[in-house]
């Protein structure tokens, strides 16, 4: 109940105007993934454009793998973004070439993209397992997560330890159940 209080605070900031990055930790099979597939659910219930994606073990060696799954969906807003974000940008998702762009560049170039889009409407980013994200994009989502400010914007990573990467971002630390808490689900589902 706290962490989904926790999510549902996070999630009116953002349909009230205000932007928010979350790093929701705890070790494998804490229920991450379900805390954050009930986000995603209260956010498309409430009207927010909702993108969600999770790190994928065999890409974390592909760079910007994990930055271009969850941008993919929003790649028609770029021409709203300054040319040299936006050039930055259709770089590194292939869809121009032309030297490496300056990370910095990616980085204000995924922030800009991300308000872009939430001018509509407010937007939920979601990112599952965090661990198996590249190294690049790991970096533009922290750097993203920790300059958001008023944008309508939501970004929760899930996480099972902390890392470098993601220092200065709020984190939710999701443990498992006390005894007294055990309890009553126990008795819960014995009583159902």
């Amino acid at each position: 109940e706290a962490e989904c209080d926790a999510l549902d605070h996070l999630l009116d900031a953002v349909r009230g105007g205000q932007s928010r990055a979350l790093v929701v930790r705890g070790e494998a099979g804490m229920g991450k993934t379900a805390l954050l597939e009930y986000l995603v659910g209260r956010a498309a219930e409430s009207g927010c454009q909702v993108v969600a994606t999770a790190g994928i073990e065999s890409e974390t060696e592909l760079a910007f793998a994990a930055l271009h799954q969850l941008c993919a969906p929003m790649l028609g807003s770029l021409e709203g973004l300054p040319l040299p974000q936006r050039e930055a940008l259709r770089i590194t998702f292939g869809l121009s070439s032309g030297a490496a762009p300056d990370r910095l560049l990616v980085g204000l170039g995924v922030l800009g993209l991300l308000s872009e889009v939430a001018a509509d409407r407010p937007l939920v980013c979601v990112v599952d397992d965090e661990q198996w994200v590249d190294h690049a994009s790991a970096q533009v989502l922290a750097f993203v997560g920790r300059r958001l400010a008023a944008e309508s914007v939501g970004l929760v990573l899930g996480a099972r330890a902390a890392s470098a990467e993601l220092a200065g971002v709020p984190e939710l630390a999701v443990e498992g159940l006390g005894e007294e808490d055990s309890r009553r689900l126990l008795a819960s589902v014995l009583a159902g």
